[in-house]
């Protein structure tokens, strides 16, 4: 059947009226539920009934982006994620592995740990397509060194295409899907991680320090799940952990200097703060979590049993599973398991929240941090414009962000810009 001028406008006008409807009944609900309890919330949760419109809409799209006219469509009809997740369960794919290189330009991959995953640059709203057989890239905390892992073979370079550093062969660590590369600030050695386990990587060795081997189990494997692990911004700290061992901190060279209780069932993530002074663990329990935060100053000292937390920790947040995050000069950017992304100080304060949608995957921000990239498991990365004021009335949540495009990675179609 042909669609009309007729439908196409009664189209655009039923995805703007429940678009703006369902983001201001959500946005008051969540108010609601923080300000005063989401125990007094007696109201309905929101409905978004668009999804009937979601293959029409979705055809519009590669329609505008063939005929370069996409900031129309987008003024026509602002994206959305609910009404969408219909087709991302049958196309979507991960985002992740971000990482800043420059001006606006970032590396990332499409596709998790276990499956054939496609590195791209973008740059600006160019898409370039790189080698096929790179199958994890990574950054340094500091000095600028990124890891590319590929063919079996590690190299760290001094910035993105820089002179080559070092090259670390695999052979312990061959063959394994890689959840997150991390190199370490000189370029000499990298932090893999696994669910085969957690590697430090050098030109001797490829040492697993995580998880502990134990001696008395004769069929013990390295296998864990929720694997997670980071450096400190100076290398001095390894944290590791997964679903069933707590955080454990690591000195340098993996010497274990003490272990951080779960504050919920799983830990599933762990990040520094920008100065280094904090040390920020997530546990999980289905989709929700506590984010604590350790001072770094007294590790050897520090107490903290599972699930009681004590006067060594403070919670920085009580809601999120945490997936990814980074650490600004202010505060923290987390994303989570429901599609939020929120910025939280080391106090715990809640500076603001932003809804985008699925399980966010990847972040990655820039030198100055004006510019965020998001990435999700809906198969979109998002960049984002910080506190440059909402594009539209859709938007869910309290930040003030300007959403440039959301590109959309989907299988078995066209790269597209929303």
């Amino acid at each position: 059947m042909e669609i009309t001028n007729k439908d196409i406008q009664q189209i655009k006008d039923e995805w703007n009226q429940q678009g703006r409807k369902y983001a201001s009944d959500v946005n008051a609900m969540v108010e609601f539920g923080e300000t005063k309890g989401w125990e007094n919330w007696k109201g309905e949760e929101p409905k978004d009934d668009r999804g009937h419109l979601a293959e029409v809409v979705f055809q519009g799209l590669k329609a505008a982006n063939a005929h370069n006219t996409v900031t129309q469509f987008r003024a026509d009809f602002p994206p959305a994620h609910t009404p969408l997740v219909e087709l991302m369960k049958e196309k979507g794919q991960s985002i992740m592995q971000l990482q800043f290189i420059d001006a606006q330009k970032i590396v990332f991959v499409s596709g998790t740990a276990y499956e054939q995953r496609q590195a791209y640059i973008l740059n600006n709203k160019d898409i370039l397509e790189l080698d096929a057989s790179i199958a994890a890239v990574g950054k340094s905390k500091q000095n600028n060194v990124f890891a590319i892992a590929a063919n079996n073979s590690i190299s760290t370079t001094q910035g993105w295409e820089g002179p080559i550093i070092a090259t670390f062969p695999l052979d312990k660590a061959k063959d394994i899907g890689i959840t997150e590369l991390i190199p370490f600030n000189d370029g000499l050695k990298v932090l893999l991680v696994s669910s085969d386990g957690i590697y430090i990587i050098s030109n001797t060795d490829e040492t697993m320090i995580h998880p502990l081997p134990d001696p008395e189990d004769e069929e013990w494997e390295p296998y864990i799940d929720m694997e997670n692990a980071t450096l400190s911004n100076d290398n001095t700290y390894i944290v590791v952990g997964d679903q069933a061992y707590d955080h454990r901190v690591l000195d340098r060279d993996g010497h274990e200097i003490t272990e951080i209780g779960t504050q919920s069932a799983y830990p599933d993530f762990c990040m520094f703060s920008k100065d280094d002074k904090q040390l920020i663990t997530n546990s999980c329990h289905f989709y929700n979590g506590i984010t604590i935060g350790v001072a770094t100053s007294d590790f050897e000292n520090i107490n903290i049993p599972a699930y009681e937390g004590g006067e060594d920790c403070i919670t920085i947040e009580d809601g999120m599973r945490v997936y990814c995050g980074v650490s600004t000069s202010d505060y923290y950017i987390l994303g989570d398991a429901f599609g939020y992304i929120k910025a939280v100080d080391t106090k715990g304060n809640s500076i603001w929240r932003h809804f985008l949608g699925s399980t966010i995957t990847g972040i990655a921000i820039s030198d100055d941090e004006k510019t965020l990239w998001v990435g999700a498991a809906s198969g979109m990365l998002h960049k984002l414009q910080l506190n440059q004021g909402v594009r539209d009335d859709h938007t869910i949540g309290t930040a003030n962000h300007y959403e440039d495009f959301r590109m959309v990675f989907w299988k078995d179609e066209p790269i597209l810009t929303w």
